[in-house]
């Protein structure tokens, strides 16, 4: 745990640590369809397509038509992208090399 970002807690650890124990995509959707509720689900998944688009070029037009979110929300994307920790980009990329 580190004391210069609060949200790192025992209990975020415990929740990450069920996030990593699944192991089948029906795990997930088992676990998350409990945890989440479908709107947040859709949100999630909606961030990570916009980031995908973002990191392949694409223009806020393009991903406000194509993922249906607001400008706000692909900025706030962006600016993770940009200035974040890189979870975006190590993760998307991290899948696209196991396809």
């Amino acid at each position: 745990m580190s004391e210069k970002n609060p949200r790192r807690n025992e209990t975020t650890d415990e929740l990450f640590d069920a996030i990593l124990s699944l192991e089948t995509r029906e795990e997930c959707y088992d676990f998350f369809e409990d945890l989440c509720t479908v709107k947040e689900i859709s949100d999630m998944a909606q961030r990570l397509e916009a980031a995908k688009l973002l990191l392949d070029g694409s223009t806020y037009e393009q991903i406000v038509k194509t993922v249906e979110i607001s400008t706000a929300t692909i900025s706030r994307i962006n600016r993770c992208i940009q200035y974040g920790s890189g979870g975006y980009r190590h993760t998307i990329e991290k899948v696209r090399s196991e396809k």
